[in-house]
């Protein structure tokens, strides 16, 4: 490992914090380009994006407070968007959500990467898989693996990860579970860059779609899954997101 080879992550960008969570205001090609060093150099890192949802639970969580403060955190979503605008008086770079960031940095990289898939239901991770497989061929993709496991099924997973090398392991299992994971076995799994994906191993499956592409750009996808999933997403969009602008309202005086 040769640290000095990294770029700083924040260099000329600042680092904002909202609600205890400090994010790395970067451009996504600066993003991009720091994950490649890291990884070119074998230096670990761990990443997560945080959202509305993920401060949320990280204000009312000490401990998952204080786990995101060892990952680089990028901004997720309009909500922080609108939080950072509040505080700092500017809104972040570029949205760096995990369901867009992870598959840019697939197709821009300038590597080709030793991947491993982790996470999501038994019987969607393999549709996953293939899928990224197909999407990302250039990439070799060493294996996967559903995210229920027993402890003794995950020293068996770790030492797979150990004897493969990964340079990429992307772990789908929502947050703070992927975060929580990813903090306490990351160093066992000596992959160099891990990565809390959240829900785009679903994606990649086709379990779930993608609002169309106008949406996305308006920045309305959270009101496209809230219509498609009213009774599961209501209190996580409604009272969660008004609960978050409240609270990063109040931290700004």
């Amino acid at each position: 490992m040769n640290a000095a080879h990294v770029p700083a992550m924040d260099g000329a960008h600042a680092t904002r914090s909202l609600l205890g969570v400090d994010f790395h205001a970067l451009p996504a090609g600066r993003a991009i380009d720091i994950l490649d060093a890291h990884v070119r150099h074998r230096v670990p890192i761990k990443v997560a994006f945080a959202n509305a949802h993920t401060l949320n639970t990280a204000r009312v969580n000490p401990r998952y407070r204080e786990v995101l403060q060892r990952f680089a955190v990028f901004n997720d979503g309009v909500g922080v968007d609108l939080a950072s605008w509040l505080r700092f008086g500017e809104r972040f770079p570029d949205n760096l959500n995990g369901t867009d960031f992870v598959p840019a940095y697939l197709e821009r990289t300038l590597l080709p990467l030793r991947i491993f898939m982790l996470g999501t239901r038994p019987e969607v991770i393999g549709r996953a898989f293939a899928a990224a497989r197909r999407r990302f061929p250039r990439h070799e993709w060493v294996g996967c693996r559903d995210g229920y496991f027993s402890r003794d099924e995950e020293d068996e997973l770790l030492a797979t990860l150990r004897a493969e090398r990964i340079d990429l392991l992307l772990v789908g299992m929502g947050n703070p579970l992927q975060e929580l994971w990813i903090d306490r076995c990351a160093a066992a799994s000596r992959a160099t860059a891990c990565i809390g994906v959240g829900a785009l191993l679903d994606f990649l499956a086709g379990e779930v779609g993608r609002a169309p592409a106008w949406v996305r750009r308006a920045r309305l996808e959270w009101a496209w899954r809230l219509l498609l999933e009213p009774r599961r997403l209501w209190r996580r969009y409604l009272v969660g997101n008004a609960t978050f602008l409240w609270h990063a309202w109040r931290e700004r005086r």
